[in-house]
């Protein structure tokens, strides 16, 4: 029995992303336009008619998506949204994925406005083509037999946008939110170029910066976004390809900073890890060493990217008594890690999965497995227990 290639999609957010130019390029790429119309409606329950046309956007051309809806839409809660997307006819793994983006979206706006998730009115954000484009791109990722998803940096415009709240700053505070741990560049470009919808897709995808991988090219689609961009192309284009060779890790410069301290206050060491973290340290450790006049002491070990030098050496002769700090940069060869979500009895568990040339380790996530331990009343070994069970 044959098995089906598994694809790679790399997202060139070179003009930023929203939901329409998403949909858009994953047609282009040869999603059913029929087929999709018809999952759209039974979704909604309402006639969806669902235009896609060629246009060219400065000189590239792309394909444009409209949504027409026989009777207008009202605004929704959360929670009916929830039910519209649990009651679809939609494959399981589309069906999760499109919950997973809303509640994304759903905590960001309850957070920003301090409601509680359940009272949040999505206004714009639960307008019907936001609801068609979520499910549309969980549905489509599925049905195109994409597996992994990459994306570029992300382009910031300036200005203040509308929406029901008012006017915001660009980008609006829902997209900063749930672009945390993306890289974004500023441009010269007016108006909303990511928007809270082209940002929980990538979010809801688990989409990975960084370059192109290794594949073998076989499609390339373009989603055009609606408006007119000065003299740049409003369109986003997705790369299809099957991944060539396991690319071994993730190399990168690192700095280490190394210090030896013996006269301090061991109940200073977790303030100081701590404000160390938010400094910009990706990790510290501390190792018990004996020191000149055969005193105990700790030798304190941070890694952290280049650029958070300063800023670490401020905290460090501020939070800790030493008096000098050694700096070395050097190579790091890590294994590419992310998370993924995978179904247990118990419900779906995040855990962490790595992978270094063509071994691939799935392990526990410990935060998720302790919150799913103590909703269920059950022991933290027998919640990782899971974990292989569900590998395989």
């Amino acid at each position: 029995m044959a098995t089906t290639p598994k694809l790679w999609a790399f997202f060139d957010c070179f003009a930023g992303i929203s939901g329409d130019m998403t949909l858009a390029a994953l047609l282009d790429l040869g999603l059913d336009k029929a087929e999709l119309q018809d999952l759209l409606s039974l979704t909604v329950q309402t006639d969806i008619q669902l235009e896609a046309r060629r246009v060219t956007k400065d000189h590239l051309s792309g394909v444009q998506v409209e949504f027409r809806t026989s009777a207008p839409q009202p605004a929704r809660t959360y929670l009916e949204i929830v039910g519209l997307i649990s009651r679809a006819p939609l494959p399981d793994a589309a069906r999760q994925r499109s919950l997973k983006m809303f509640r994304l979206l759903g905590e960001v706006e309850a957070r920003i406005h301090a409601q509680p998730l359940e009272q949040v009115h999505f206004h714009e954000l639960g307008a019907m083509d936001t609801i068609l484009d979520v499910v549309g791109v969980a549905w489509g990722v599925d049905k195109l037999g994409i597996t992994r998803v990459f994306c570029s940096s992300l382009p910031m415009g300036w200005g203040m946008i509308a929406s029901a709240h008012g006017r915001l700053p660009n980008p609006a505070p829902a997209t900063l939110e749930l672009l945390k741990g993306l890289p974004v560049y500023g441009t010269d470009l007016p108006g909303e170029l990511v928007t809270p919808t082209g940002a929980v897709i990538l979010k809801g995808l688990e989409a990975q910066s960084e370059p192109c991988p290794p594949l073998r090219l076989e499609r390339v689609g373009y989603g055009a976004g609606s408006r007119d961009l000065p003299g740049h192309p409003n369109l986003l284009r997705i790369y299809l390809g099957t991944p060539l060779i396991a690319t071994p890790g993730l190399r990168e410069r690192v700095l280490v900073l190394e210090t030896h301290i013996d006269d301090m206050n061991p109940e200073l060491y977790e303030p100081l890890m701590a404000g160390l973290f938010a400094a910009g340290a990706l990790d510290v450790a501390l190792g018990s060493i004996q020191m000149k006049k055969n005193r105990p002491g700790v030798r304190l070990t941070v890694i952290a990217p280049p650029a958070a030098r300063e800023a670490l050496l401020e905290k460090l002769f501020t939070d800790s008594t030493t008096l000098g700090v050694r700096l070395m940069e050097v190579e790091r060869v890590a294994a590419r890690r992310r998370q993924e979500t995978i179904s247990t009895p118990y419900g779906p568990l995040t855990v962490k999965v790595t992978e270094y040339g063509n071994r691939r380790r799935v392990m526990p996530e410990y935060e998720a497995c302790l919150k799913m331990a103590q909703e269920h009343g059950l022991p933290l070994m027998e919640v990782y227990r899971l974990i292989p069970a569900a590998e395989d």
